[in-house]
Protein backbone atom coordinates (compact mmCIF):
# COMPACT_ATOMS: atom_id res chain seq x y z
CA UNK A 1 0.00 0.00 0.00
CA UNK A 2 1.43 3.44 -0.88
CA UNK A 3 2.53 5.70 1.97
CA UNK A 4 -0.16 8.43 1.94
CA UNK A 5 0.59 11.51 4.06
CA UNK A 6 -1.71 11.66 7.09
CA UNK A 7 -3.05 15.15 6.31
CA UNK A 8 -3.92 14.19 2.72
CA UNK A 9 -5.58 10.95 3.86
CA UNK A 10 -7.58 12.77 6.55
CA UNK A 11 -8.70 15.45 4.09
CA UNK A 12 -9.84 12.78 1.63
CA UNK A 13 -11.80 10.91 4.29
CA UNK A 14 -13.46 14.12 5.52
CA UNK A 15 -14.43 15.03 1.95
CA UNK A 16 -15.96 11.59 1.47
CA UNK A 17 -17.83 11.92 4.77
CA UNK A 18 -19.25 15.28 3.68
CA UNK A 19 -20.32 13.82 0.35
CA UNK A 20 -22.08 10.95 2.11
CA UNK A 21 -23.80 13.34 4.51
CA UNK A 22 -25.16 15.49 1.69
CA UNK A 23 -26.39 12.49 -0.26
CA UNK A 24 -27.79 10.57 2.67
CA UNK A 25 -29.60 13.26 4.65
CA UNK A 26 -30.42 12.92 8.30
CA UNK A 27 -33.32 10.51 8.47
CA UNK A 28 -34.58 7.97 5.91
CA UNK A 29 -37.66 9.33 4.17
CA UNK A 30 -37.14 12.93 5.33
CA UNK A 31 -36.03 15.74 3.05
CA UNK A 32 -33.15 17.78 4.43
CA UNK A 33 -33.56 21.56 4.43
CA UNK A 34 -31.12 23.21 2.02
CA UNK A 35 -29.48 26.41 3.21
CA UNK A 36 -26.82 28.67 1.65
CA UNK A 37 -24.52 30.32 4.19
CA UNK A 38 -21.87 33.00 3.57
CA UNK A 39 -18.82 33.80 5.66
CA UNK A 40 -17.84 37.46 5.50
CA UNK A 41 -14.20 36.63 4.71
CA UNK A 42 -11.87 33.74 4.08
CA UNK A 43 -11.98 30.80 6.47
CA UNK A 44 -9.42 30.87 9.27
CA UNK A 45 -9.25 29.59 12.84
CA UNK A 46 -12.19 31.73 13.94
CA UNK A 47 -14.50 29.79 11.61
CA UNK A 48 -14.05 26.62 13.68
CA UNK A 49 -17.64 26.40 15.04
CA UNK A 50 -19.05 26.28 11.50
CA UNK A 51 -16.37 24.00 10.11
CA UNK A 52 -17.01 21.59 12.99
CA UNK A 53 -20.76 21.76 12.41
CA UNK A 54 -20.08 20.62 8.87
CA UNK A 55 -17.37 17.97 9.21
CA UNK A 56 -18.58 16.51 12.53
CA UNK A 57 -22.14 15.98 11.26
CA UNK A 58 -23.83 18.63 13.41
CA UNK A 59 -25.70 20.13 10.46
CA UNK A 60 -26.66 16.65 9.29
CA UNK A 61 -27.98 15.81 12.75
CA UNK A 62 -30.27 18.86 12.43
CA UNK A 63 -31.45 17.65 9.00
CA UNK A 64 -29.70 20.49 7.18
CA UNK A 65 -27.75 20.46 3.94
CA UNK A 66 -25.56 23.57 4.16
CA UNK A 67 -23.62 25.04 1.25
CA UNK A 68 -21.10 27.75 2.11
CA UNK A 69 -19.62 30.70 0.27
CA UNK A 70 -17.33 33.62 1.01
CA UNK A 71 -18.27 37.30 0.82
CA UNK A 72 -15.89 40.24 0.52
CA UNK A 73 -16.50 41.68 3.98
CA UNK A 74 -19.55 42.24 6.15
CA UNK A 75 -21.26 44.79 3.83
CA UNK A 76 -21.09 42.25 0.99
CA UNK A 77 -22.36 39.44 3.25
CA UNK A 78 -25.30 41.63 4.31
CA UNK A 79 -26.05 42.55 0.70
CA UNK A 80 -26.09 38.87 -0.26
CA UNK A 81 -28.58 38.06 2.47
CA UNK A 82 -30.71 41.09 1.60
CA UNK A 83 -30.88 40.04 -2.06
CA UNK A 84 -31.60 36.40 -1.22
CA UNK A 85 -28.47 35.05 -2.89
CA UNK A 86 -27.49 33.83 0.61
CA UNK A 87 -30.06 32.55 3.09
CA UNK A 88 -27.87 33.28 6.11
CA UNK A 89 -24.46 34.83 6.73
CA UNK A 90 -21.95 35.77 9.36
CA UNK A 91 -21.56 39.56 9.50
CA UNK A 92 -20.60 42.36 11.87
CA UNK A 93 -23.68 43.45 13.80
CA UNK A 94 -22.59 47.09 13.69
CA UNK A 95 -22.33 46.95 9.90
CA UNK A 96 -25.89 45.58 9.91
CA UNK A 97 -27.05 48.44 12.15
CA UNK A 98 -25.69 50.98 9.66
CA UNK A 99 -27.14 49.04 6.71
CA UNK A 100 -30.60 48.92 8.27
CA UNK A 101 -30.56 52.70 8.73
CA UNK A 102 -30.63 53.18 4.96
CA UNK A 103 -33.93 54.14 3.39
CA UNK A 104 -36.05 51.22 2.12
CA UNK A 105 -33.45 48.59 3.07
CA UNK A 106 -34.71 44.98 3.42
CA UNK A 107 -35.48 44.07 7.03
CA UNK A 108 -32.49 41.76 7.51
CA UNK A 109 -32.09 40.83 11.16
CA UNK A 110 -29.57 39.03 13.33
CA UNK A 111 -30.75 35.86 15.06
CA UNK A 112 -27.66 34.82 17.04
CA UNK A 113 -24.75 36.90 18.36
CA UNK A 114 -21.48 34.99 17.97
CA UNK A 115 -19.11 37.65 19.36
CA UNK A 116 -20.51 38.85 22.64
CA UNK A 117 -17.67 41.40 22.64
CA UNK A 118 -16.63 43.03 19.38
CA UNK A 119 -12.94 42.42 18.59
CA UNK A 120 -12.24 46.09 17.72
CA UNK A 121 -8.84 47.19 18.96
CA UNK A 122 -5.85 49.41 18.49
CA UNK A 123 -2.74 47.31 18.01
CA UNK A 124 0.43 49.20 18.90
CA UNK A 125 4.16 48.66 19.33
CA UNK A 126 5.42 48.95 22.89
CA UNK A 127 8.84 49.77 21.45
CA UNK A 128 7.24 52.95 20.09
CA UNK A 129 6.28 53.99 23.62
CA UNK A 130 2.70 52.73 23.69
CA UNK A 131 1.42 50.55 26.52
CA UNK A 132 -2.07 51.95 27.06
CA UNK A 133 -4.59 54.36 25.53
CA UNK A 134 -3.13 57.55 26.98
CA UNK A 135 0.20 56.79 25.30
CA UNK A 136 -1.37 57.25 21.86
CA UNK A 137 -1.19 61.05 22.08
CA UNK A 138 1.62 62.29 19.87
CA UNK A 139 1.69 59.05 17.86
CA UNK A 140 0.70 58.08 14.31
CA UNK A 141 -2.16 55.61 13.87
CA UNK A 142 -2.87 53.81 10.61
CA UNK A 143 -6.59 53.80 9.82
CA UNK A 144 -8.25 51.77 7.08
CA UNK A 145 -11.11 53.64 5.41
CA UNK A 146 -14.44 52.17 6.49
CA UNK A 147 -12.85 50.06 9.23
CA UNK A 148 -15.45 49.60 11.97
CA UNK A 149 -12.84 49.81 14.72
CA UNK A 150 -11.88 53.24 13.37
CA UNK A 151 -15.56 54.22 13.26
CA UNK A 152 -15.91 53.45 16.98
CA UNK A 153 -12.62 55.13 17.89
CA UNK A 154 -14.16 58.61 18.51
CA UNK A 155 -16.41 57.16 21.24
CA UNK A 156 -13.54 55.26 22.86
CA UNK A 157 -11.30 58.33 22.77
CA UNK A 158 -14.03 60.49 24.33
CA UNK A 159 -14.75 58.00 27.13
CA UNK A 160 -11.05 57.69 27.96
CA UNK A 161 -10.23 61.41 27.75
CA UNK A 162 -7.89 60.94 24.80
CA UNK A 163 -7.14 64.17 22.89
CA UNK A 164 -7.66 63.07 19.29
CA UNK A 165 -6.23 66.33 17.94
CA UNK A 166 -2.88 65.23 19.40
CA UNK A 167 -2.90 61.97 17.42
CA UNK A 168 -1.90 61.85 13.77
CA UNK A 169 -4.21 59.59 11.71
CA UNK A 170 -2.79 58.13 8.50
CA UNK A 171 -5.16 56.57 6.01
CA UNK A 172 -3.92 53.21 4.74
CA UNK A 173 -5.29 50.19 2.90
CA UNK A 174 -6.04 46.94 4.68
CA UNK A 175 -3.32 45.22 2.66
CA UNK A 176 -0.52 47.30 4.23
CA UNK A 177 -1.85 47.53 7.80
CA UNK A 178 0.37 44.84 9.35
CA UNK A 179 3.38 45.34 7.01
CA UNK A 180 3.60 49.06 7.84
CA UNK A 181 3.31 48.48 11.58
CA UNK A 182 5.84 45.65 11.57
CA UNK A 183 8.25 47.81 9.51
CA UNK A 184 7.99 50.66 12.03
CA UNK A 185 6.30 53.05 9.58
CA UNK A 186 3.38 53.48 12.01
CA UNK A 187 3.11 53.49 15.79
CA UNK A 188 -0.28 51.75 15.91
CA UNK A 189 -3.21 50.60 13.74
CA UNK A 190 -6.91 50.05 14.20
CA UNK A 191 -8.26 46.58 13.45
CA UNK A 192 -9.52 43.33 14.93
CA UNK A 193 -7.61 41.91 17.87
CA UNK A 194 -7.61 38.29 16.66
CA UNK A 195 -6.51 39.30 13.14
CA UNK A 196 -3.92 42.09 13.21
CA UNK A 197 -2.23 41.20 16.49
CA UNK A 198 -1.76 37.54 15.59
CA UNK A 199 -0.83 38.33 11.98
CA UNK A 200 1.88 40.64 13.32
CA UNK A 201 3.32 37.90 15.50
CA UNK A 202 3.32 35.68 12.43
CA UNK A 203 5.36 38.38 10.68
CA UNK A 204 8.01 38.17 13.40
CA UNK A 205 6.95 40.98 15.74
CA UNK A 206 7.59 39.68 19.29
CA UNK A 207 4.46 39.21 21.39
CA UNK A 208 6.03 41.27 24.19
CA UNK A 209 6.35 44.24 21.80
CA UNK A 210 2.61 44.36 21.05
CA UNK A 211 0.05 46.32 23.02
CA UNK A 212 -3.44 45.07 22.08
CA UNK A 213 -5.82 47.77 23.32
CA UNK A 214 -9.20 46.04 23.07
CA UNK A 215 -12.02 48.55 22.97
CA UNK A 216 -14.11 46.22 25.15
CA UNK A 217 -11.56 46.84 27.94
CA UNK A 218 -11.98 50.60 27.56
CA UNK A 219 -15.75 51.00 27.73
CA UNK A 220 -17.06 49.65 24.42
CA UNK A 221 -20.55 48.13 24.74
CA UNK A 222 -21.11 47.06 21.13
CA UNK A 223 -21.56 43.44 20.09
CA UNK A 224 -19.55 41.88 17.28
CA UNK A 225 -20.30 39.35 14.55
CA UNK A 226 -23.70 37.68 14.39
CA UNK A 227 -25.72 35.28 12.27
CA UNK A 228 -28.08 37.19 10.00
CA UNK A 229 -30.95 35.81 7.91
CA UNK A 230 -32.96 36.75 4.85
CA UNK A 231 -36.45 37.74 6.10
CA UNK A 232 -38.31 35.75 3.43
CA UNK A 233 -36.23 32.65 4.10
CA UNK A 234 -36.78 33.01 7.86
CA UNK A 235 -40.55 33.34 7.41
CA UNK A 236 -40.75 30.31 5.13
CA UNK A 237 -38.18 28.15 6.96
CA UNK A 238 -38.16 29.02 10.68
CA UNK A 239 -37.25 25.48 11.71
CA UNK A 240 -34.19 25.50 9.42
CA UNK A 241 -32.98 28.77 10.97
CA UNK A 242 -33.47 27.35 14.47
CA UNK A 243 -31.63 24.19 13.45
CA UNK A 244 -28.68 26.21 12.09
CA UNK A 245 -28.46 28.12 15.37
CA UNK A 246 -28.49 24.87 17.38
CA UNK A 247 -25.74 23.38 15.21
CA UNK A 248 -23.68 26.55 15.63
CA UNK A 249 -24.00 26.30 19.42
CA UNK A 250 -22.89 22.67 19.28
CA UNK A 251 -19.92 23.68 17.09
CA UNK A 252 -18.90 26.38 19.58
CA UNK A 253 -18.97 23.86 22.42
CA UNK A 254 -16.75 21.44 20.49
CA UNK A 255 -14.29 24.25 19.68
CA UNK A 256 -14.13 25.22 23.37
CA UNK A 257 -13.65 21.62 24.48
CA UNK A 258 -10.91 20.71 22.00
CA UNK A 259 -9.48 23.75 20.19
CA UNK A 260 -6.39 21.91 18.97
CA UNK A 261 -8.44 19.15 17.35
CA UNK A 262 -10.83 21.77 15.94
CA UNK A 263 -7.94 23.55 14.20
CA UNK A 264 -6.88 20.30 12.52
CA UNK A 265 -10.32 20.26 10.84
CA UNK A 266 -10.15 23.96 9.96
CA UNK A 267 -6.72 23.62 8.32
CA UNK A 268 -8.15 21.08 5.90
CA UNK A 269 -10.54 23.77 4.64
CA UNK A 270 -7.82 26.44 4.31
CA UNK A 271 -5.12 27.10 1.78
CA UNK A 272 -1.74 27.25 3.47
CA UNK A 273 -2.73 28.00 7.06
CA UNK A 274 -0.13 27.61 9.83
CA UNK A 275 -1.36 25.43 12.70
CA UNK A 276 0.20 27.41 15.56
CA UNK A 277 -1.08 30.72 14.17
CA UNK A 278 -4.65 29.50 13.63
CA UNK A 279 -4.76 27.74 16.99
CA UNK A 280 -3.70 30.98 18.68
CA UNK A 281 -6.36 32.83 16.67
CA UNK A 282 -9.09 30.41 17.72
CA UNK A 283 -8.09 30.49 21.38
CA UNK A 284 -8.06 34.30 21.30
CA UNK A 285 -11.53 34.63 19.80
CA UNK A 286 -12.98 32.04 22.15
CA UNK A 287 -11.53 33.73 25.24
CA UNK A 288 -11.92 37.39 24.30
CA UNK A 289 -15.07 37.48 22.16
CA UNK A 290 -17.22 34.35 22.46
CA UNK A 291 -16.96 32.71 25.90
CA UNK A 292 -17.08 35.96 27.88
CA UNK A 293 -18.16 36.31 31.50
CA UNK A 294 -21.53 37.62 30.32
CA UNK A 295 -22.03 34.57 28.11
CA UNK A 296 -21.08 32.22 30.92
CA UNK A 297 -23.80 33.87 33.03
CA UNK A 298 -26.54 34.18 30.43
CA UNK A 299 -25.76 31.73 27.62
CA UNK A 300 -24.64 32.09 24.02
CA UNK A 301 -26.30 34.12 21.30
CA UNK A 302 -28.53 36.68 23.01
CA UNK A 303 -28.31 40.39 23.65
CA UNK A 304 -29.07 42.67 26.57
CA UNK A 305 -31.30 45.54 25.45
CA UNK A 306 -29.72 48.05 27.83
CA UNK A 307 -26.25 47.21 26.58
CA UNK A 308 -27.48 47.35 22.98
CA UNK A 309 -28.83 50.86 23.54
CA UNK A 310 -25.54 51.95 25.10
CA UNK A 311 -23.71 50.59 22.06
CA UNK A 312 -26.00 52.56 19.74
CA UNK A 313 -25.07 55.74 21.63
CA UNK A 314 -21.39 54.94 21.08
CA UNK A 315 -21.91 54.32 17.37
CA UNK A 316 -23.70 57.69 17.20
CA UNK A 317 -20.40 59.44 18.03
CA UNK A 318 -19.40 58.83 14.42
CA UNK A 319 -22.76 58.20 12.73
CA UNK A 320 -25.94 60.25 12.43
CA UNK A 321 -28.93 57.90 12.47
CA UNK A 322 -31.94 58.58 10.31
CA UNK A 323 -33.90 56.65 12.93
CA UNK A 324 -32.23 55.38 16.07
CA UNK A 325 -32.87 51.60 16.17
CA UNK A 326 -34.10 49.56 19.09
CA UNK A 327 -32.80 46.08 19.81
CA UNK A 328 -35.94 44.50 18.30
CA UNK A 329 -35.34 46.38 15.03
CA UNK A 330 -32.02 44.59 14.58
CA UNK A 331 -32.25 41.35 16.54
CA UNK A 332 -34.90 38.61 16.52
CA UNK A 333 -34.56 36.28 19.51
CA UNK A 334 -37.39 33.96 18.45
CA UNK A 335 -34.94 31.54 16.79
CA UNK A 336 -32.86 31.04 19.94
CA UNK A 337 -33.16 27.90 22.06
CA UNK A 338 -34.00 28.43 25.76
CA UNK A 339 -31.19 29.94 27.83
CA UNK A 340 -30.60 26.57 29.50
CA UNK A 341 -29.72 25.09 26.08
CA UNK A 342 -27.23 27.88 25.36
CA UNK A 343 -25.06 27.52 28.47
CA UNK A 344 -21.36 26.77 28.26
CA UNK A 345 -19.15 25.45 31.04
Amino acid sequence: MPNIPYRLLRKTLLSLALLVSVCAGATPGSAASALYFSFDRAIDGTAAPFVLASVRGLFRAENLTVTTGQAAGSPDAIARVASGSSDMALADLNALIRYRDKENGPAVKAVFVLYNKAPYAIIARKSRGIATMSDLEGKTIGIVDGDLAARLWPAIARMNNIKRDKIKPQKISAAVREPMLSAGQLDAVTGLSFLSAINLRDRGVPANDLAVLRFSDFGSEVYGHALIVNPKFAAANPDAVKAFVRATIAGIRLAIQEPARAIDDVLLQMSGGARDVELERLRAVLHDNIATDEVRRNGLGGIDTGRFDAGISQIADDYEFRKRPSASDIFDDSFLPPASARRIN
